[in-house]
């Protein structure tokens, strides 16, 4: 009976190695390819169906993924053959951090500008109608002469 215990706390001892190592999942074409862009196209290379140079590109990564390496393996090995232009997304240190932060940066100002407008407007309002200039006519009232004058003008153009 010990001997059945013990063997199988051995097996399990055994097993569990072998399971508690991640496995790292295997890379793919589409997985690749929509981080490294065509050479001659200018465009990812899952868009990229016509140029010559992108199926080639594709033969290459095939052959990094038959050969076990990894998505960043493979992309390095890209930049190595086509330099650092063959990626689709830009390193985010040193002058590439440009093209994170100013799209951010410019929806950020909109933002600001849209409020202190919105503010303004909203004040700007406010004041009209303290000063009871609710969006009427800025000009005061006629007078009864000129309201009489007013009326018989509109008396002639009638048919």
């Amino acid at each position: 009976m010990k001997r059945g215990v013990a063997l199988v706390v051995a097996l399990l001892l055994l097993a569990s190695p072998a399971s508690a190592q991640e496995v790292e999942p295997r890379t793919t074409l589409p997985d690749v390819e929509d981080e490294v862009m065509c050479p001659v196209c200018g465009t990812t290379l899952e868009l990229a169906t016509e140029a010559p140079q992108a199926n080639r590109e594709r033969e290459l990564i095939r052959g990094l993924i038959a050969a076990g390496k990894t998505k960043e393996e493979i992309k390095d090995a890209l930049v190595a053959e086509y330099g650092r232009e063959i990626l689709a997304v830009p390193d985010t240190e040193g002058f590439d951090l440009v093209a994170w932060l100013a799209p951010g940066a410019a929806i950020l100002a909109a933002g600001v500008a849209i409020f202190l407008g919105l503010r303004r407007w909203r004040r700007d309002a406010r004041d009209d109608a303290a000063e009871g200039r609710g969006g009427g006519s800025a000009e005061p009232p006629l007078g009864e002469a000129d309201a009489k004058r007013l009326e018989a003008d509109l008396k002639r153009y009638e048919p």
